[in-house]
């Protein structure tokens, strides 16, 4: 451990700079090296990370409320993919004509769909269904699959 003053002393000696590395460290703990190259080394390693992380998008299904079971199992593999890959996802299900009555039934056909989804995934509801104009829609996104028991 050495005091301040003769850790500055060394950093002016040597013509570098004496920077606290570790404020909460117990002492603190500080450094004799050059700030404007370890500055740019911090940068560095941040614009590295942030180029790493994946960038999340909304990613959208389109349901109606006579969708068939088939096409309804199309939309789910489509779902299934882009909550695989990290998306979020939004369902939409346009009401068209006389379907603007039965919001309570495409509320229904979202719900269903939302929980076929839960079946394979952790699901988390960032926006409840909500009526925007003539269309129902859900933001969702996951936080994980569910991890199914392999029966050797």
């Amino acid at each position: 451990m050495v005091s301040v003053e003769d850790a500055l002393r060394r950093a002016q000696l040597a013509e570098l700079d004496l920077v606290e590395v570790s404020p909460l460290a117990r002492p603190p703990v500080a450094k004799i090296l050059n700030f404007h190259h370890f500055k740019y080394q911090r940068e560095k390693e941040a614009q590295r990370q942030k180029a790493r992380q994946k960038k999340q998008e909304l990613k959208g299904v389109r349901l109606s409320l006579r969708i068939g079971k088939h096409d309804q199992e199309v939309r789910l593999e489509q779902a299934i993919g882009f909550l695989d890959d990290g998306d979020k996802l939004k369902v939409e299900l346009p009401l068209r004509g006389r379907e603007n009555q039965h919001a309570d039934l495409a509320a229904q056909v979202i719900q269903t769909f939302v929980d076929d989804l839960k079946k394979q995934f952790t699901i988390v509801i960032e926006q409840p269904i909500q009526k925007q104009g003539g269309r129902l829609s859900l933001v969702c996104t996951t936080s994980g699959r569910i991890q199914k028991d392999k029966k050797d």
